[in-house]
Order: C-alpha cells, then structure tokens, then sequence
C-alpha cells in the first residue's frame, strides 16, 4: 500500500478554532448542480450526471480566493445542510440511518439499537421506509424530532450553447466534429430557504461566483446558537452519527474508518484508528475536488495555473451512518489530525466526518 501524506503521529498539531458561524447561500437564480456533459451539434439528446448539494470543499475555493492562502490555514468547514430564513440559526442535518421514517409521512416509525449480546440491529423489520431524511439540529437531543423527507430544491434541465461570434450556429471546436453545447442540471431552491455551511472562520457577507459553473449567491455569515456550539463540544461517545459525507483511508484506498499507520517507517502497515462493534450506513458514493494549480513558488504573491488539479477518486462513506464503538470518543473537534487523509489538505478542513453523539436515551440502548 502506498505512503499516505497524513502527518506523522509525533508531528505537534496546532488546534484550530471551533465552528463559530453559519454560513448561508442563496442563490441569486439557479445554481450548479452537474458534472456537464458536452454533446455534439448532431445529437442534443443527453442528460448530465447531477451532484447537489455543493460539499464544503466548494465553499473553500472562496474563502481561499477571498482571504488568501495564509489566512485559511487554520480554516474549518462542514456541511452541505440546508435550512430556512425564519428559522436560523436552527437548521437541517441528516437524520440517522437507524431512525426508520414511516413511508409518505414525516414522522419516525422505528429505531434500530444494536443489540450487544444478539450482535445484531434490533428489531428486525421487513418494511419498506423513506430515504434521506432531514432533522433540526437543535432537536437532535429530543426524543421527537420534527423530519422533513422533502428537501426545498428541485432540478431544472437547461442547454448552454457557445455560438459562432458571426453566425447563429453552435460553435464547433478546431480540428474536431464536435460542437460546444452541453446540458446542465441546474438547481432552483426555494426562495425562503438556504444552503448552509459551518465555519469558523468569518466571511465578508456580499455576493460571489460559487461552484463549478459560477452561479452568483449571495453569502452571509451569522453566529452558531449557544446550543449548537454545545453540542459540537460534547464527546460523541461510543455511539454517534455522521452529519457529513467521511472519507477515511489512505490516499489510494478508501475504508470505513479512519486507518493510521503503525510507525513512521515506509512500508508501516496500516491499521484502524477505531475498533468497533457495529456499523450502520449505505452504498458509498464518489468524492472527487480541484485545487488551485501554482506555477510559481517563493514569489510574494503567488501566480496560478488556469487548469486546477484535480484530486484522486476516492469514496466516502454517506452521512446518516451510524457507528458503535468498543471504547469512547472524544469530540470531532479534537480527533487527530492523522485519521484523515491529506491530499493539498487535510480533509478535516473541510468537516469530513463531523460527527454527532446519538440521543442519550437510545445510545444507553446501543450499549
């Protein structure tokens, strides 16, 4: 297996501030939502793959062109949540995988505990159940959660033509049949709803190009609640949920823990971070992300190639999953750094993994 380039386990880490702000989007008209496919003057029949919401690496790109390189290094995001205007800075993380929401309806049906002495999630169930829920943050600690199973945004197929400069037609390539027109999955939210992101580092509210084909938003930042910021420094325990997508592993292979190296020899075999008794997630998904490319080093400011880099293929494990571990953890502000792959950075900037304590009622169960 390859050499990660994580930092070694004796290397110091200097702790970097905790979450502080929310930081809202709205988009000022549709926003990105595809992995635009180019389709040729012949055939317009075609649709691109869709990815939305933006994750916290995208938010990144304008933190680091708004502040500069050596002010975000002690940047921290999380997200994609979302939320509504009235009701900030409460807003909607993913429910639990092991909270089981009665299909057609907005309420909770089953949870799942894991049973230590049967070794199994209990009680079995043999129904079919909604996907993709959504709770307020502020519930988490409730017994009853308010579940939103429909989400304030809707997809809305649109072409992009590049046309000659002299001539109504769709510009072709030089040297290539091939013509520029492509389809986008673009996205429209709800205006009396936003994206929103953790951070705590705060942003010059004002409006900014974001994600890949620069959709105009308009960007605030607010305050985290004093409950929030609270449960954010709670240790998550031996039972706990992912809030956001985790990519853990080396950089060449993807697990579904965080695995560090035994000693800081080459060929250190690699080993889990974590030992477990139980798991509870779904299919993981691909996770790729571009970097700025700089041509030049050791220059004040620094010049930058128009190509990014783009970073290796890799697979996350989907937020909802629910973890029960054989000994206690501490907040996700305090993991090491080591347990997360770094490629440019580390993905802990970007609030990989950022995990929660599950209710304490059905944690005790779990045990």
């Amino acid at each position: 297996m390859s050499m990660n380039s994580n930092s070694s386990p004796d290397e110091p880490q200097e702790p970097k501030p905790p979450f502080s702000y929310l930081v809202t989007i709205e988009p000022l008209g549709l926003l990105y939502g595809s992995a635009g496919r180019f389709l040729s003057p012949e055939n317009l029949v075609g649709r691109s793959g869709s990815s939305f919401p933006p994750s916290a690496a995208t938010l990144s790109g304008i933190f680091a062109a708004e502040l500069g390189g050596d002010n975000i290094k002690q940047l921290q995001l999380a997200g994609p949540f979302w939320g509504k205007f009235d009701e900030l800075p409460d807003f909607y993380v993913p429910t639990p995988l092991n909270y089981l929401i009665e299909k057609g309806k907005s309420q909770i049906k089953r949870k799942l505990s894991w049973d230590a002495v049967e070794k199994q999630w209990l009680p079995n169930v043999n129904e079919k159940f909604e996907k993709g829920g959504w709770v307020k943050v502020n519930d988490w600690q409730k017994e009853d959660w308010e579940i939103s199973i429909k989400v304030p945004w809707k997809s809305v197929s649109h072409l992009h033509p590049r046309l000659e400069e002299n001539q109504r037609r769709v510009q072709v390539e030089k040297d290539r049949e091939q013509g520029s027109l492509f389809l986008e999955n673009g996205v429209q939210l709800d205006p009396d709803y936003c994206l929103v992101y953790l951070s705590n580092t705060e942003l010059n509210s004002g409006w900014y190009r974001f994600g890949g084909e620069g959709h105009l938003v308009n960007i605030e930042c607010q305050p985290i609640s004093t409950e929030l910021k609270n449960l954010l420094s709670q240790p998550v325990g031996q039972t706990f949920a992912l809030i956001t997508p985790a990519v853990w592993g080396s950089n060449r292979h993807s697990y579904r823990q965080p695995m560090v190296q035994k000693n800081q020899a080459k060929n250190s075999e690699w080993v889990p971070a974590w030992e477990w008794e139980a798991l509870l997630t779904e299919r993981p998904f691909s996770f790729r992300y571009r970097l700025g490319n700089p041509k030049s080093e050791g220059s004040e400011e620094k010049l930058y190639s128009k190509e990014k880099l783009l970073s290796r293929g890799r697979y996350a494990v989907p937020a909802g999953s629910v973890y029960v571990l054989k000994e206690p953890l501490t907040s996700w502000q305090e993991w090491d750094e080591s347990w997360f792959p770094k490629e440019g950075v580390s993905l802990k900037r970007w609030g990989c993994g950022l995990a929660l304590p599950l209710p304490s009622a059905l944690a005790q169960k779990c045990d």
